[in-house]
């Protein structure tokens, strides 16, 4: 799908909606919807043309770039506030959507636009984000394929003395070497006790045998992202790490069980959740078992415990149950799906 086919889907929503047009501030937003990344604000009316904002730095590449909409150039020390309020006036709106703003943008623009009836939509933009077209998959796979060789890498590599922030550097060589532009978050090898704390970053501890280590990580590919974990023992493990690992891949397999299309998500961490409460670790098992991904690393839908979400065929969502004893460690095993009508396929490979 063209960022202009999703443009025509936007302004429909926004018909639906009674708003005149909507603000897009969010720099992900406006790449979805113009293929650019460098865009300031764009401002898309339920009818006529799109304007795209852009400071200096990028007007050069926006206007050889963008297709459906009008480059405006923010020149150097002009107020970009009092430019897009300018245009805003000059279309007469009655109402107008934003997706996201600051407060004190928010507040400025309520003052300025006093006759202007000013809604947040941002449901509205996740709404056709939430489901990928074809071109959005195929990104996504190919950033799946990076994460993996990037986790094949650390997994080759691991032993006892190395550091974690070595694993980590190779890790994220591998990934930009074989195509990757860039990391989706901050690279995550955190080992022994430290492997209890679910979002550790790569620190200055050195590998030890014996000990958990936990290897969170995610490519880029042209702006899509993928997520996945692993953990190892370096070693042989005991019974009770075994055991923590074969219960975080039980409850895996059997949220996987539970998904397709127009299922609640809520249901589907349920289904990880009650295996892991059933091997007395209930309590260990802090976080929600998944999330969207896409332009966002952590995107909706939510899948946990409260999510009002329902699975829909062509989201994306990561499915990550763990277990973290804290002074012990921890185990997390994390792969990202594309939803189908009937199941889900793994994106990430088996290692």
């Amino acid at each position: 799908m063209t960022s202009s086919e999703r443009v025509k889907r936007l302004k429909e929503s926004l018909v639906k909606r009674n708003s005149d047009a909507i603000l897009i501030a969010d720099e992900k937003n406006i790449y979805y919807f113009t293929e650019f990344l460098g865009g300031f604000r764009l401002l898309v009316p339920s009818d006529g043309e799109n304007t795209l904002f852009v400071h200096s730095v990028n007007y050069e590449a926006a206007k050889n770039t963008v297709k459906n909409a009008s480059v405006e150039l923010i020149k150097v020390g002009e107020r970009a506030d009092v430019k897009i309020l300018s245009e805003i006036k000059g279309h007469g709106f009655k109402s107008l959507g934003f997706d996201r703003l600051s407060a004190a943008e928010y507040l400025r623009m309520k003052d300025a636009l006093k006759e202007v009836k000013m809604n947040p939509l941002d449901d509205v933009i996740w709404s056709l984000r939430k489901v990928k077209d074809d071109d959005e998959l195929t990104l996504i796979k190919r950033a799946a394929e990076l994460t993996s060789l990037g986790m094949k890498r650390g997994l080759e590599i691991i032993r006892p003395g190395l550091g974690e922030w070595e694993i980590a550097a190779e890790i994220e060589y591998e990934m930009r070497r074989m195509g990757s532009s860039g990391t989706a978050f901050d690279t995550i090898v955190c080992s022994g006790s430290d492997s209890a704390y679910p979002h550790g970053g790569s620190g200055e501890r050195v590998i030890r045998g014996g000990e958990f280590v936990v290897i969170d990580i995610g490519a880029k590919h042209r702006g899509y992202c993928a997520d996945m974990t692993r953990t190892i023992v370096v070693g042989e493990p005991s019974w009770r790490q075994k055991h923590m690992q074969e219960t975080v891949k039980e409850a895996q397999k059997a949220a996987v069980k539970n998904v397709k299309h127009n299922v609640k998500a809520r249901e589907v961490d349920g289904a990880a959740r009650k295996v892991i409460a059933e091997r007395g670790y209930g309590e260990y098992f802090v976080h929600s078992l998944g999330h969207g991904v896409g332009l966002d690393v952590h995107e909706p839908p939510k899948v946990g415990p409260t999510s009002e979400d329902v699975l829909l065929a062509g989201n994306i969502i990561t499915i990550e149950p763990g277990i973290y004893i804290p002074g012990f460690g921890g185990v997390r095993v994390e792969d990202t799906f594309l939803i189908t009508e009937d199941g889900a396929t793994k994106l990430t490979a088996d290692l």
